[in-house]
């Protein structure tokens, strides 16, 4: 029987065999934990009708164990030198597609309508490069994709940002772009010893389920953004400098629309709720027309 690729010694054999130079640019840190990616895949919630789309395989520790369970595993490769491995160590399981490609740049959608007809549900789930992790996340949330949860590895400060409520540290404009998307879940603690090599970092798995439709209702989802990220300019300014100075409106109809929907403009953007900054930017939007 085939040891499973995410063990200490059949990993060393693999990097070893191939010669393969491990690329810190490319945030490659291969896991060796069998017992984390179980853990991972049920909180994914996958069965033999999932197909799952994972970013960043490296050798295919995780995309083995996704195969096990799933009904098709489309994999998204950046670097070209782990492809021949990737197409060797996981030559027994047909239902794994790898395709490099780089995630933010590929038609995610083109590949949806033509590889997921035979399946009841999609779900992303992967050990995310930590140097990119948001910008995948947003991208993918952005498209809005029949994606039903992810389920991702990433760097614990980080999902625990994602996590975060207002008057938080954590809190911030990311926290409500992923929050505006989805429901957040911190479900796995990962230490930094189960990975070859060891990140300086914590690691953690975060559980998205994305939501049918976005928490909050706005007029313009673009300018709603506009002003959650007007507001975080500088965090220690009040929203009322931070706007003025992010959006180009008259500083007197911003107090009025600050007024209007009961925020005092002394106070700092971390502090508003996803619905206060709802109420202004739908406020904000008059008075810009």
């Amino acid at each position: 029987m085939n040891k499973d690729i995410a063990t200490v010694s059949k990993t060393l054999e693999i990097i070893k065999k191939y010669d393969f130079h491990i690329k810190k640019s490319l945030g490659q840190n291969f896991i060796v934990d069998t017992n984390i990616l179980h853990k991972m895949i049920e909180n994914a919630g996958i069965t033999d009708e999932t197909m799952v789309i994972e970013i960043g395989p490296g050798i295919g520790s995780l995309t083995e164990q996704l195969a096990k369970k799933a009904k098709k595993v489309i994999a998204y490769e950046i670097d070209q030198s782990l492809i021949p491995i990737l197409q060797d160590t996981l030559k027994q399981y047909h239902n794994i597609k790898i395709i490099h490609e780089d995630i933010l740049k590929v038609n995610v959608r083109k590949m949806i309508d033509e590889e997921s007809h035979d399946c009841r549900d999609i779900v992303v789930c992967a050990n995310l490069p930590y140097y990119i992790t948001t910008p995948i996340l947003m991208n993918l949330l952005e498209q809005k994709l029949p994606i039903e949860r992810f389920c991702v590895m990433m760097q614990k400060e980080v999902a625990r940002r994602l996590c975060g409520g207002p008057k938080t540290k954590e809190y911030n404009a990311l926290t409500i772009a992923i929050q505006y998307y989805t429901v957040p879940k911190i479900v796995i603690n990962v230490p930094h010893t189960v990975f070859i090599p060891k990140p300086n970092v914590s690691s953690a798995v975060l559980k998205l389920e994305v939501r049918k439709k976005p928490v909050v209702e706005v007029i313009d989802e673009k300018f709603f953004f506009k002003v959650v990220r007007g507001s975080f300019i500088q965090r220690r300014k009040t929203i009322y400098n931070n706007l003025k100075q992010s959006l180009s409106i008259e500083p007197n109809y911003l107090l009025k629309a600050l007024e209007m929907v009961q925020i005092n403009p002394s106070t700092r953007g971390e502090a508003l709720t996803i619905e206060q900054f709802a109420l202004l930017s739908d406020e904000l939007l008059k008075y810009k027309k």
